[in-house]
């Protein structure tokens, strides 16, 4: 459900070719994917737009792209702008969510955004969540500090989902009454989902979570980047520049933090089937089926 780009290729560049998508995907399926959501995080706001609009038409005129691409994932830019929450996305493009915007999105998505992840706390009586969530898009809370209020009020609205909890977040939290411990706390009504790449969360930590939740509402996401699939090196996402050595952590250059994964989604499944010694039916489960029910996606 969050595939920014793979195998060297960024799929929040402005230049992105029909070539260069295919490749992609070719390679997706060779690592025995079925399906993906490209997502395309915060930047200025007419930039994305323009990133949507070129990802559509590159999507609609390739069939093979097509069967692998089954939406798109808008992560931002209605994100808290607080340092930690906001995680690598720019802090210039973050705005408030505003309706009218929303409805350019869905304009230049002509129907195939799928997914959009905001934080409930910046959206004004939850008037983007419920347009989305009344036009087919599954909302997902993510980059928040939402009180445990905004949160029910949200769901309330359309809310279905959480984006990589774990992540998104400072490094301190409140002992208690933090955003973690908030959306563990809805396992019961919402979807989770969460980066299993042994990077971003803990094995033993990820084991106490995926316990609470259960695996009828986990979702294991990839939120790969370019450098997935790839060599170790330099790569993009938008217009941050990562940087990947062989321990495949993702960093912004000269920074500390996390900016994505290089780890792809068969990887995941190596970590969660050997540290975590799930059985095969609950690996199904997270890896593939709670996504396509939450989505609606049939299989293929």
């Amino acid at each position: 459900m969050q595939v920014n780009g793979y195998a060297g290729v960024d799929f929040n560049s402005l230049n992105l070719t029909d070539e260069q998508l295919h490749i992609a995907c070719k390679k997706l399926v060779e690592d025995n994917v079925e399906g993906i959501l490209a997502t395309i995080i915060t930047d200025d706001f007419d930039a994305m737009l323009k990133k949507i609009k070129n990802l559509v038409k590159l999507i609609r005129q390739d069939n093979f792209v097509r069967s692998v691409i089954r939406g798109i994932h808008i992560e931002g830019p209605f994100l808290n702008p607080e340092e930690g929450y906001r995680g690598a996305h720019p802090k210039e493009f973050i705005i408030p969510a505003d309706i009218n915007k929303a409805k350019q999105f869905q304009i230049k998505g002509e129907g195939f955004i799928k997914l959009f992840t905001l934080a409930p706390e910046s959206d004004p009586q939850f008037m983007t969540t419920r347009f989305f969530a009344e036009s087919d898009v599954v909302v997902s809370a993510g980059h928040t500090n939402a009180s445990l209020d905004e949160l029910n009020a949200a769901i309330d609205n359309g809310l279905k989902t959480f984006t990589h909890l774990g992540n998104g977040s400072p490094v301190v939290l409140p002992r208690h009454n933090n955003i973690i411990n908030r959306v563990l706390s809805l396992s019961d009504k919402i979807y989770i989902s969460f980066i299993s790449d042994g990077i971003h969360i803990p094995e033993f930590v990820l084991s106490n979570y995926l316990q609470i939740v259960g695996f009828e509402r986990a979702i294991i996401i990839s939120d790969s980047t370019a450098a997935a699939s790839a060599s170790p090196g330099t790569y993009s996402v938008s217009n941050i520049n990562i940087e990947v050595g062989e321990d495949k952590i993702v960093r912004e250059s000269g920074k500390q933090n996390l900016a994505g994964s290089a780890v792809t989604l068969k990887e995941s499944q190596k970590i969660l089937k050997k540290l975590l010694a799930l059985e095969e039916s609950d690996l199904n489960a997270i890896l593939c089926e709670n996504a396509k029910k939450l989505l609606n996606i049939n299989g293929s």
